[in-house]
């Protein structure tokens, strides 16, 4: 403690170690140097904590003096503390709820130093969670493990075989997403998972909504007015202008049909819009208010590929070919498992993992 002028005087000269030496020689410089007053370092070095009933608490630690002046630790809760941790009804993997248990009893393991203290300290944290929904068999399953000795792994040398070939980051779906991190696991690919859809996602929005005809570098689709056909295009332009420009190609080429013989010709025509070609063809009406944004991505390779995946999964549709990016019929079964109560969620997944897979082989390629 820094009380005086005179222990000051006699810190600043002592040969303490670094951790010691370093920020009482920053303050004495500025002190020296007259940037901050006597009275304002006192106030950033004196920080003294008084003990209440023999106790002190620090950080998460409670220190308790007994009447023999020895000491013993206990897990500290301010009185603020309201018990909540993640309910074990949430939509978040099992794995982030066992760690959950893991955390609480690890810290009290080693934390607290009496073993009577452990006791009521494990008795509190199974009141507490079983609170939030947690089965007695998540605290056998996490007291296993922790009883279980890991084994020291032996120092291999990874070859090309056994190297990582980095993390994926997929939104979790129950069901869906340890699948396809199970997949991503043979290919030697580390898979996280995160939620998707919070309570700050849904509630919190301190922007203004863009203008969907504003967005730009986006995956689209045009449905037809008179059958269940649509197009899907991709565009790194703002996706009004691009929809007008489809607009006006199509209702240019209806305003010169006018015989027949000019419907003939313009059907033996190739335009460069297939939409135009399919009004043409069968003299349907496209719905223009209906054109909406399917995808948004940056990246114009993988908004090639998300191209082809709608194209794909949309079954019937206007278009001359399957997109700018040839998509193997591989994930054919993929993509029409993505159905059920979570047909958003599960296609987000699974839309996500076929890119970031397709992605990386390119990257070795």
């Amino acid at each position: 403690m820094l009380s005086d002028t005179k222990t000051y005087e006699e810190l600043k000269g002592d040969p303490t170690p670094k951790y010691k030496k370093k920020p009482v020689g920053i303050l004495s410089r500025l002190v020296d140097e007259e940037k901050i007053t006597r009275a304002k370092y006192k106030k950033l070095y004196h920080t003294p904590e008084n003990e209440k009933d023999r106790k002190i608490p620090f950080l998460d630690t409670l220190i308790v003096r007994r009447d023999d002046g020895t000491i013993k630790l206990l897990v500290y809760r301010k009185a603020t503390h309201t018990d909540q941790y993640l309910n074990f009804s949430s939509h978040h993997p099992l794995h982030q709820k066992l760690g959950v248990v893991r955390t609480l009893l690890d810290r009290k393991n080693k934390i607290i130093t009496e073993d009577r203290d452990k006791e009521e300290e494990e008795v509190t944290i199974k009141k507490t969670l079983s609170n939030c929904g947690y089965p007695s068999w998540s605290f056998d399953k996490v007291k296993q493990q922790m009883d279980t000795p890991k084994q020291k792994k032996k120092a291999i040398k990874k070859d090309e075989t056994t190297k990582s070939k980095g993390l994926v980051v997929i939104p979790y779906v129950e069901g869906v997403s340890e699948r396809i991190a199970r997949t991503f696991k043979s290919y030697n690919i580390s898979a996280a998972m995160k939620p998707h859809c919070t309570l700050r996602n849904m509630l919190v929005h301190p922007k203004n909504k863009r203008d969907p005809l504003n967005t730009t570098e986006v995956v689209y689709s045009i449905p037809c007015q008179n059958c269940n056909e649509t197009y899907v295009g991709e565009t790194w332009r703002k996706f009004g202008k691009r929809l007008k420009e489809h607009r006006a190609e199509a209702d240019k080429a209806c305003v010169n049909v006018r015989t027949r013989a000019n419907r003939k010709a313009s059907q033996s025509a190739t335009n460069k819009s297939a939409i135009t070609d399919h009004v043409l063809d069968k003299d349907h009406i496209i719905d223009w208010e209906e054109a909406k944004i399917l995808g948004k991505e940056a990246d114009r390779y993988k908004r090639g590929i998300k191209e082809a995946v709608k194209i794909r999964q949309q079954g019937t549709t206007v278009n001359r070919d399957e997109g700018q990016y040839n998509l193997t019929h591989v994930f054919d079964d993929l993509l029409k498992k993505a159905t059920g109560n979570r047909v958003a969620e599960q296609q987000q997944v699974v839309h996500r993992s076929i890119i970031t897979s397709l992605v990386a082989d390119e990257d070795n390629i």
